[in-house]
C-alpha cells in the first residue's frame, strides 16, 4: 500500500471534520472525533493541522467555499473571520436557515 500524498491526507481529514460539523454541529469537532471519522491516528490530525484552531479555520473556509450554511451560521454567531468574509447573500441564507430550525 502506498502512502497518501500530504494534500490527499489533508483533504481526507478535512472531509471528516466537515462531516462531523454538518452532522453534529461545528462545536462538536474534536481531534479524537475527527481522527475516528477519518480513520487515522489522532497524531495524524495534529501533524496535518497542528492546532484545533487551524482545523476549525480550515473547516469554516471550506464551508464558505462549499456553501454549507449550517456551519457558516455557527461561524457567524461565534465571530469567525472566515464566516464573516462570506458573500452577503450566503451569510443571509445561512442565518435564515438557522432561524428556520
Amino acid at each position: 500500500m502506498s502512502r497518501m500524498k500530504p494534500t490527499e491526507r489533508r483533504e481526507q481529514i478535512l472531509a471528516a471534520a466537515i462531516t462531523i460539523a454538518t452532522r453534529d454541529g461545528f462545536n462538536a469537532l474534536t481531534r479524537d472525533g475527527v481522527a475516528e471519522q477519518a480513520k487515522v491516528a489522532t497524531g495524524m490530525v495534529n501533524h496535518v493541522f497542528s492546532t484545533m484552531g487551524k482545523l476549525r479555520k480550515a473547516v469554516m473556509k471550506a464551508a464558505v467555499c462549499r456553501e454549507i450554511k449550517s456551519i457558516i451560521a455557527t461561524g457567524l454567531a461565534e465571530g469567525s473571520i472566515e464566516a464573516h468574509e462570506a458573500p452577503e447573500w450566503l451569510k443571509r441564507d445561512a442565518l435564515d436557515t438557522l432561524m428556520k430550525k
